[in-house]
């Protein structure tokens, strides 16, 4: 059938869709950072940071593994996330800058400049972990995979129950750390089955993974 459309213009609805949906994607971000009283400037600037910060690994150990026996593709890619590398034997352990740091000295914020007890911390991360930690599989080439709204609703249930007045940073301290502790650490040991080259604390992008969960967790409270 023919289209209507020549490839020029086909084209240029195809950038104008995805700038609407990059847009989208920073204005909900902007508003989630601007409920846990960032302002416009330093929410934009906490974005940036995190979507350059997620191009870059810091290696921490390299261990031996055996090959993945099958590869099973992933249905999408993030935005930022960069062409699997052969497997050669080994796996590097890193930690991603913008998926794990930056996520986790946001959390040192908000921990300063608000008043939240101690206990809905520990239990709204302990609450994240265990629902992260059950509903995480590895998955051969490819990673840890999860499904993502399982760990922003638990975040964002769990917030509202224990601290109804400071729901938003609670929510997004026990949905990033949470999935940083069930998702990723307390499955470190589950590499050597995996067989990929590289193994990031924090995920490869920023639209993924322990950024996106702190982010969504928020906008749900």
């Amino acid at each position: 059938m023919r289209s209507y459309l020549s490839p020029f213009y086909l084209f240029l609805l195809m950038c104008i869709l995805f700038g609407l949906l990059v847009s989208l994607q920073f204005g909900l971000m902007t508003l989630s950072f601007e409920r846990l009283g960032l302002s416009a400037d330093s929410a934009t600037l906490l974005l940036f940071a995190s979507l350059l910060g997620s191009l870059i690994n810091l290696p921490l150990t390299s261990i031996e593994c055996l090959p993945p026996e099958e590869v099973i593709l992933p249905f999408h890619s993030g935005l930022l996330r960069i062409t699997p590398q052969p497997f050669s034997g080994y796996t590097l352990i890193a930690v991603n800058v913008g998926g794990c740091l930056v996520p986790l000295f946001f959390c040192i914020y908000l921990l300063r400049h608000y008043e939240l007890t101690a206990v809905s911390v520990v239990l709204g991360i302990a609450a994240v972990s265990t629902v992260s930690y059950l509903f995480s599989r590895p998955i051969a080439g490819i990673g840890i995979g999860m499904p993502i709204l399982v760990a922003p609703l638990t975040a964002a249930l769990v917030s509202l129950l224990l601290d109804g007045e400071l729901r938003a940073p609670l929510a997004y301290i026990s949905g990033s750390m949470g999935v940083l502790f069930g998702a990723d650490l307390l499955r470190l040991r589950d590499i050597r089955s995996m067989g990929v080259p590289v193994a990031a604390i924090g995920g490869a992008g920023t639209f993924d993974g322990i950024f996106l969960t702190g982010i969504v967790a928020v906008l749900l409270t």
